[in-house]
């Protein structure tokens, strides 16, 4: 696993540079926080990327907010003071583990495997966050086509979705798709 470390203090960065390769993990990147992050994080491609942030300003941690929003990565946050405004803005960035006070070589590991896990649990559940909205658009595009068709040609309910389904069959695409059509067509043609 790939591993970018971002400290601006190369004696912490040996701290979780150690932490890491006693846990046997050896791909590590230092990442130079005086020059572009993103750039650096694309060309290192890192599966996690840890930050230590000794008592970062305001600015400098909205920096690395915007950066993980950016990232599709597991991100772990050292910092050494915070408050709860600070906090928020990890959690609403979606830094995957934000650990106040708490950089010690033996818990690296940990807060690793805990930003992992984070990560993807989140990830599962935007996954189905976006497969839930999908479905129940497609669930309403069909709802409106099949009471445009009932209006139309005077049929009922499950006459109308007849009609879709077997259009769909013939011509090979999903019902919804059927449906965004009909409900389009019918959006500029109107009552003709």
């Amino acid at each position: 696993m790939r591993i970018a470390i971002i400290d601006t203090s190369t004696t912490r960065a040996a701290i979780i540079s150690d932490g890491l390769s006693d846990a046997g993990l050896g791909d590590l990147v230092l990442i130079d926080p005086a020059r572009p992050l993103l750039a650096q994080l694309e060309a290192a491609r890192p599966e996690v990327v840890l930050v230590n942030l000794e008592n970062p300003s305001r600015d400098v941690l909205e920096d690395f907010f915007a950066m993980s929003r950016a990232l599709a990565r597991p991100i772990a946050m050292f910092v050494d003071q915070s408050d709860a405004e600070a906090t928020a803005a990890a959690v609403d960035a979606g830094v995957s583990a934000y650990i106040v006070d708490g950089l010690a070589k033996q818990r690296i590991k940990p807060v690793l495997d805990l930003a992992v896990r984070r990560f993807q649990a989140f990830a599962r559940l935007q996954a189905e966050l976006a497969e839930a909205k999908s479905a129940l658009a497609d669930r309403q595009a069909v709802d409106r086509a099949k009471a445009i068709l009932m209006k139309r040609r005077g049929i009922d309910e499950p006459a109308a979705y007849a009609l879709l389904r077997s259009h769909a069959m013939q011509s090979n695409r999903r019902i919804a798709d059927i449906a965004e059509a009909i409900v389009t067509s019918d959006a500029l043609m109107g009552d003709l």
